[in-house]
């Protein structure tokens, strides 16, 4: 079968890169070229390593900070029609330990990457996976034109990055399309994660630190909704364009952690511990996906419950294999 489209994907070590490449590789007429700062991981973290055969996919570790130049080479070798851009820091409360890291990679290295992309005529399609932490504290209606408003360094970096972005669409019309999508989660997130994490302290019997007591509303979304929806931005999304993807409400912590202390029957008091709110949390982020739904027919199709079930059953799976990996964030540049 001839192959119609070649997608590099940078961040493809992601939780949500590796998602998108599962996605991807489900179209027999899709490449996809992965690139990840580290060796590619095993599928306790990557779901398209459990497929039977990998012959349209081609990994590549490259650090985004210090070989740049072995991207742009890669770049100019394969020449893809659509680049998705997954590669960033994301965690923001340690964002504050280190910022200069976070604009390193969130700034400084995709100004560099999008400053050789836009020269090139084989590029159709630049999809950049933002945020809405971007905005602040969401409350109300908020729309893709709602002015960015960032409460940390992390956010902060990805406004930038978003920023420039615009200015390279309007400069030399790069061909940029943008997603901010609300927390995503399912099987395969990092173990530190809210909801990951849930599961796994409850099965040791480790409390559940509530950060201000959980009371922050988060908006979640499964990991192969949000895949679904970036996917069609990438090929049917407005140029310039941002789309949110969202679920129709939100969730407190608290509430959320309760639920999983339900369905697992232990008690919540006893599994949680109240604990100081990181500086800088918003106090809500529940957004309008109006656009994507009108626009490119999306919505999403697994509910929470559903969701949980899912990621309940992946660490049950591959519990041996958690037991001997980190369970608290590890940073490095």
């Amino acid at each position: 079968m001839k192959l119609e489209r070649k997608i590099l994907v940078l961040g493809a070590n992601s939780f949500s890169g590796q998602d998108l490449v599962d996605l991807l590789l489900d179209d027999p007429g899709n490449q996809v070229i992965g690139v990840s700062r580290s060796l590619e991981r095993s599928d306790l973290f990557l779901s398209y390593r459990c497929r039977a055969e990998l012959a349209r996919y081609r990994y590549h570790a490259i650090d985004y900070n210090r070989d740049m130049q072995d991207l742009f080479t890669l770049l100019q070798q394969e020449r893809p029609e659509y680049v998705v851009n997954f590669a960033a820091l994301s965690e923001v409360a340690p964002s504050w330990e280190s910022p200069e890291d976070w604009f390193l990679t969130n700034c400084v290295g995709l100004a560099r990457l999008v400053n050789h992309l836009r020269k090139q005529p084989w590029l159709k399609r630049y999809l950049h996976i933002s945020s809405p932490e971007v905005y602040g504290s969401c409350v109300g209606d908020v729309l893709e034109d709602a002015p960015m408003n960032p409460s940390t360094p992390y956010a902060a970096s990805k406004a930038a990055a978003d920023m420039l972005l615009s200015c390279c669409r309007k400069q030399f019309g790069f061909p940029v399309v943008t997603v901010r999508a609300t927390n995503v989660y399912g099987s395969r997130q990092q173990l530190h994660k809210i909801i990951p994490r849930a599961f796994i302290y409850l099965k040791m019997g480790r409390k559940i630190s509530l950060h201000g007591g959980g009371r922050a509303v988060k908006s979640y979304l499964h990991i192969r909704d949000v895949s679904r929806g970036e996917l069609l931005a990438l090929w049917h999304g407005e140029t310039g364009a941002i789309y949110h993807l969202s679920p129709e409400g939100g969730i407190s912590i608290r509430d959320l952690v309760q639920g999983i202390c339900g369905t697992l029957g232990v008690s919540f008091q006893e599994a949680t511990a109240v604990v100081e709110e990181r500086p800088g949390q918003d106090a809500a982020y529940v957004i309008n996906s109006e656009r994507a739904r009108k626009e490119l027919g999306w919505q999403p199709v697994i509910d929470l419950d559903a969701g949980l079930a899912e990621t309940r059953q992946w660490i049950e799976e591959y519990w041996d294999q958690i037991l001997k990996s980190p369970l608290e964030y590890q940073h490095r540049l």
